[in-house]
């Protein structure tokens, strides 16, 4: 039932996600291409440079929940299933994303993204690999 779930909604929630990282949340195109590749330190200015906490949780934790979904692709592609296999196919997909974002201006291409993400993503495969070992009855198939 829940893989079921999964396979219909996974698309149509990439496609909200794409919106949300070129079009959403206000954002406009910048005047120049911006990059940021010095881990976690654009992310740690962001928090120490941010009054309020709803927007460090908006960002930095969205940076991650959003993207667990991901960690369950091996219910759509059984390659996937390996974690290896799995962060390896994100990062090459969020890398070329970020340079879309780069290209375009319509948003920034940045490491701490990757990087977050990516951990969204183990967080996300860690979740399904202990709903697989303790409710299969649930998952179905």
């Amino acid at each position: 039932m829940l893989k079921k779930f999964y396979k219909i909604t996974i698309l149509p929630f990439t496609v909200f996600l794409l919106y949300l990282m070129f079009f959403g949340m206000g954002r406009t195109q910048y005047e120049d291409h911006v990059i940021r590749v010095e881990p976690l330190f654009a992310t740690l200015g962001f928090i120490e440079n941010t009054i309020r906490w709803w927007d460090i949780i908006r960002i930095v934790v969205g940076n991650v929940v959003m993207f667990m979904p991901f960690g369950f692709l091996g219910w759509v592609f059984p390659r996937l299933e390996n974690l290896r296999e799995n962060i390896l196919f994100f990062i090459s997909a969020i890398v070329i994303v970020e340079a879309f974002q780069y290209f375009t201006r319509l948003g920034i291409f940045e490491v701490d993204d990757v990087i977050l993400n990516t951990f969204g993503v183990f967080l996300g495969w860690q979740i399904k690999r202990m709903l697989e070992m303790n409710f299969t009855k649930f998952i179905g198939e």
